[in-house]
């Protein structure tokens, strides 16, 4: 492999990198790994088998993508299964994976009074700390069921580049000048004004408007 210099080294990585998932080499890494081929430090009888260890490594984690895409193909089948999908992809940048996440955390939306109760039932809801005269910080209730608030966590995480609602409600609570929240904070709120818009969709069955999640039009009156 020293022998391709680095140029056919750096061909080589490109063309091998679709089989494994990838999309952009780092060239820093190349460059070390093509410099590690004549390095005479270390012990080279040793070498083959360090490059078995990295071959098997890669083919577990080969193995480990193709069971994921396996499962979030299933996932995606349970929400196609009762006509879901079209409603919540409605929500900009909320993916069909992420959706059925959620959805598995909490049951049947249907199953909630409001919009509101999932936030409790994640441990989304706010969450007091105050004494007397004395007042603290608010925080999360987290009493709820931690994988669902994981997953509306990284699904808000997910969808803010791709929704402007939520994306400008973010930058809202971030720099408003009273009860400004910090930017962990606001990621939690958006979390749980998520699963409200999931509720919403679902139990409604209505395509997520954005002027009612913005709050420019009254749900009733749109309805």
């Amino acid at each position: 492999m020293r022998r391709l210099g680095l140029g056919r080294f750096t061909a080589a990585v490109r063309r091998e990198l679709p089989r494994w998932g990838g999309i952009r080499p780092r060239l820093r890494i190349i460059r070390a790994v093509f410099a590690a081929l004549a390095d005479p430090a270390g012990v080279a009888a040793r070498r083959p088998g360090a490059l078995e260890r990295a071959h098997l490594a890669l083919g577990g984690w080969r193995a480990t993508r193709a069971r994921l895409d396996g499962t979030e193909t299933r996932m995606a089948a349970v929400l196609d299964d009762p006509g879901l999908t079209g409603l919540v992809t409605t929500i900009g940048g909320l993916t069909v994976t992420g959706a059925a996440a959620i959805l598995a955390g909490t049951g049947d939306p249907a199953r909630f009074a409001t919009a509101r109760a999932p936030d409790g039932h994640a441990g989304l809801c706010p969450r007091g700390n105050s004494s007397g005269a004395a007042q603290g910080r608010t925080s999360i209730s987290g009493r709820g069921r931690p994988g669902l608030r994981v997953a509306a966590w990284r699904a808000a995480w997910a969808a803010m580049p791709d929704n402007p609602v939520m994306a400008a409600r973010f930058t809202h609570l971030t720099t408003r000048q009273d009860s400004r929240l910090a930017r962990q904070q606001a990621r939690t709120a958006c979390a749980a004004a998520l699963l409200r818009w999931i509720h919403v969709v679902v139990t409604r069955r209505v395509t997520r408007d954005p002027a009612i999640a913005a709050g420019a039009t009254p749900l009733r009156q749109a309805a």
